[in-house]
């Protein structure tokens, strides 16, 4: 059971992996716990540890709780607090109707 809502977005980020260096990843929907991206086709596996920069958040650690084909799903090292992830939410997905209603 998904403890947050779920945000769709599409926010390109720079990972930082400890052994591939940046990779580029697509963050489709992302929530106050973690986040779902949609191109992970042989870029990750379970357990691999991610260092991610957010408007607002900034730096912050993210590891690979499960992956299938393309997607893969992260969760963060500390949960986002309501108030910062609802002001990055605001810059990343600039499209109102999209956002889920507060």
């Amino acid at each position: 059971m998904r403890r947050a809502a779920r945000h769709p977005v599409h926010y390109p980020v720079i990972a930082e992996h400890h052994a591939q260096g940046d990779i580029q990843l697509h963050i489709a929907n992302i929530s106050a716990h973690g986040f779902m991206i949609d191109d992970a086709t042989g870029k990750l596996s379970r357990g691999d540890r991610v260092l991610i920069r957010l408007p607002v958040v900034g730096r912050i650690e993210a590891y690979v709780i499960w992956q299938r084909e393309e997607r893969a799903g992260f969760q963060f090292e500390r949960i986002i607090r309501v108030d910062d992830f609802m002001a990055m939410i605001d810059e990343i997905q600039p499209n109102p109707r999209l956002r889920k209603s507060r």
